[in-house]
């Protein structure tokens, strides 16, 4: 096919001839396709990467002379036996007139073939689609993984293509994928099972501080003050939740229970802990902190959106049954787990991918490599971003985590990104094996460019152009760089988005229920389930009207909101006298959403009340007045209904000092004064 007429250590110019301007041969020499290049013995394999012909034009009946330029990958040795083998390394380098020919495809299979056991075929060269693209699959787990491509290239098939061979190769193998698009549940009816907000609760006590400050926070930086709060009464509510008395606290001082531990505790132990906090006469200014840490719980409790971090399922000890279903142990015949966080707040999203990672990990760690677990993460660049000011720390630290020490603990990490400019080139540079489809970012170009071996940097210089299924293979699993094409997947299997799924796609917009869609974008389908709180309410309640004959509500409507019912006991009972005060026993009470009053200054504690008519007097009364006097109830002198005191008021112009100075002594005796 054509001369060596100029070499140099990694590439090499060939000169051609294409008689009378036929282009039979020069199809031969297409760019990205692998020629020989005899030397003695030996075959130097090489990749065409340019060509140009020497005048810059092409005559149709005359001879043409043209330049291919190629860049040297390894040779063919034939050893002493008269074996063959392939190796990247040249011990002869082409000299000046060496023949080029048409690589053999006996050379071609010894060029792709990784000559470890466990190799699994995924496709198709693209040079020769005769020819299967393998890979090794324990090196792409082992030294982790990455796929990128540009939108609609082919990921999302070929990562579930990629799985389902896996899976085959390794059955301890257990898959977790970040599913923020809901795609993969079609990809694998048989072999996955998907796990949402609706069929799993997350137990808001798995969370680590950080974590949980995310969540109560919203996203915004944590008050110092108040994570600080929180890191001592975490603590303390784990403990009050195993039912320890002060003096078993103070010996398991040393038991290591601190607000990272994944130990459960409840909500409402938590809240009277701040609530017993701000009731001590002491740390005056720890109170606006301890009251607004309060409040922002009571939103994150109350907000339907949490309700699969904060039900009344997340309060027992359920670690073991949480393990079991996201981590597939023991599997029951589906080992991968599509953990769907499109229905997740935006804000809390970072916070359960840091718990879900981290906990991949440490299943790893702390079984001694017998679970082989694979964190799949689709659109990685938002929970590892190039920027460090940017995302979420732990998930970035629980992801670097597996990618720096996984391998030693069989955890593997799988990178799927559009973005890899954008993504931590920390992460990026541990994943051994990246098969790149196209690209059209010059900056993702360059990043890519940069991670593939010097000898075969001109390969990515095409990868703009790929077709979509095709990518350059690269690193670890691979033999040498490989331009190749995934094979096909069933349509029945191929990733489709939930909508699509579940064949709710249609023409017809009469069909489309508005209030359904507004429904969801309010969250006001889903209640937060209180259940639990509101039995222990009407428990106490039905104590409480034993001894003073109050009735238990019948409804759950008639039942104070979460807020009214985890508080200090002494608040508790003054909110429950206020609401008697305020209200006949016999007038039905309103829904909660309904029961908000206005601020009044007759609320605070002390302030004058107007007198209550006799038949409306409550036994609870009288512990009002006690509460607020600091007296026992026997101790106050019954007020008379038919005899009030009459008001000082002040005097215009005049203080309320001067006014009641300027009445008459025998008006105040007579007034009580």
């Amino acid at each position: 096919m054509g001369r060596v007429v100029a070499c140099s250590g990694s590439r090499a110019t060939i000169a051609a001839i294409a008689e009378h301007g036929a282009t039979d041969m020069t199809e031969l020499w297409s760019v990205g396709r692998l020629i020989s290049i005899s030397v003695d013995k030996n075959r130097v394999v090489a990749l065409v990467n340019a060509m140009h012909t020497e005048n810059d034009g092409w005559q149709a009946e005359a001879d043409n002379n043209f330049h291919i330029e190629v860049e040297l990958l390894g040779e063919v040795r034939v050893n002493d036996d008269g074996s063959e083998e392939f190796s990247t390394g040249i011990s002869h380098y082409p000299y000046l007139g060496a023949i080029a020919h048409r690589i053999r495809s006996a050379d071609l299979r010894r060029v792709y073939d990784t000559g470890r056991e466990n190799n699994c075929a995924i496709g198709a060269l693209t040079q020769d689609t005769s020819i299967e693209a393998a890979i090794h699959i324990p090196s792409m787990l082992s030294k982790h993984f990455a796929v990128v491509g540009s939108t609609g290239v082919g990921k999302s098939t070929a990562v579930s293509l990629l799985l389902r061979k896996s899976v085959a190769v390794d059955p301890r193998l257990r898959v977790l994928i970040l599913d923020p698009h809901n795609e993969f549940a079609a990809a694998f009816p048989d072999l996955a099972i998907v796990v949402d907000t609706e069929t799993l609760d997350l137990p808001f006590w798995l969370m680590r501080l950080e974590e949980f400050a995310e969540v109560v926070y919203r996203g915004r930086p944590a008050v110092a003050e108040e994570l600080d709060f929180l890191r001592d009464m975490i603590p303390e509510a784990k403990r009050a939740f195993r039912g320890e008395s002060a003096f078993m606290r103070r010996q398991s001082e040393k038991s290591a229970v601190t607000a990272d531990t994944p130990v459960p505790y409840r909500i409402s132990d938590l809240l009277a802990l701040i609530d017993d906090r701000i009731g001590k006469l002491e740390g005056r200014n720890e109170k606006p902190f301890l009251r607004s840490l309060k409040l922002r719980i009571m939103a994150a409790v109350n907000d339907p959106r949490y309700h699969f971090m904060f039900s009344s399922n997340t309060i027992s000890d359920n670690i073991m049954e949480t393990i079991q279903t996201i981590f597939r142990i023991p599997g029951d015949g589906k080992p991968i787990t599509t953990f769907q966080l499109s229905g997740i707040p935006s804000e809390v999203v970072n916070s359960v991918a840091s718990v879900l990672t981290r906990m991949a990990f440490e299943i790893g760690l702390w079984s001694n490599g017998a679970i082989h677990m694979l964190v799949v993460c689709e659109e990685a660049h938002r929970y590892v971003p190039a920027d460090p000011n940017l995302g979420f720390f732990p998930t970035r630290h629980a992801i670097a985590r597996i990618a720096k020490e996984g391998r030693k603990y069989g955890v593997s990490l799988g990178i799927i990104t559009q973005r890899p400019g954008e993504l931590d080139q920390t992460i990026l540079s541990q994943c051994s094996t990246v098969f790149a489809m196209r690209l059209a970012n010059e900056r993702d170009q360059e990043i890519i460019r940069s991670a593939i071996p010097n000898s075969s940097t001109s390969t990515m210089s095409f990868i703009s152009s790929i077709g979509n299924g095709e990518a350059i293979a690269f690193g670890e699993a691979v033999a040498v760089p490989m331009r190749m094409r995934f094979e096909r997947v069933a349509p029945q299997r191929l990733p489709k988005a939930q909508m699509v799924t579940n064949g709710k796609e249609t023409d017809e917009f009469d069909s489309i229920d508005l209030r359904t869609i507004v429904s969801r974008m309010r969250a006001v389908g889903t209640e937060p389930d209180i259940s639990d709180f509101q039995n222990r309410y009407e428990s106490s309640i039905a104590d409480r009207g034993e001894e003073d004959g109050a009735t238990r509500p019948e409804r759950a409507s008639d039942l104070p909101r979460y807020e009214e019912t985890h508080i200090s006991p002494v608040r508790q009972q003054q909110s429950s006298v206020a609401l008697e005060f305020e209200r006949p026993a016999a007038t039905p009470q309103p829904h909660r959403s309904e029961n908000l009053e206005a601020y009044r200054r007759d609320m605070l504690p002390g302030a004058s009340r107007p007198a209550e008519p006799a038949a409306s007097q409550s036994p609870y009364s009288r512990v009002e007045r006690a509460i607020v006097s600091d007296q026992p109830p026997a101790a106050r002198i019954p007020t008379d209904p038919q005899r009030e005191p009459a008001s000082i008021r002040r005097e215009p112009g005049m203080s309320l000092r001067e006014s009641i100075l300027k009445r008459p002594l025998s008006s105040l005796k007579k007034d009580g004064f």
